[in-house]
């Protein structure tokens, strides 16, 4: 597994509208094969940051499987208007360092 973080820095007039497009582009996410599950966070004590958290069968499914995919397609269309307000999108592997309930 491998988890990608994406965070954002949005303009407040913008909350409610990039939500709305994360809620839409969420079900191509869904509908992914490679695609384990995922949130979207704000952040309580900087509104305007947001975290996108996505767990991906792999970093190789996510770049080589469901960005050539007919999901992607449809995924990227409305949050392309939010593609500059991204601060860093990166893949991460969990360490040995978590709850005894979280799965390694």
């Amino acid at each position: 597994m491998s988890i990608e973080y994406i965070r954002y820095k949005i303009h407040p007039d913008s909350h409610e509208a990039f939500i709305a497009a994360y809620s839409e582009s969420a079900k191509s996410l869904d509908a992914s094969e490679y695609c384990q599950s995922y949130e979207l966070s704000q952040c309580e004590e900087e509104p305007e940051r947001f975290i996108l958290r996505i767990e991906w069968s792999s970093t190789e499914d996510h770049l080589q499987g469901f960005r050539k995919s007919k999901e992607f397609r449809s995924f990227l269309p409305s949050i392309r208007p939010y593609i500059d307000n991204i601060e860093e999108m990166q893949h991460y592997q969990k360490t040995v360092v978590c709850s005894g309930l979280a799965e390694h």
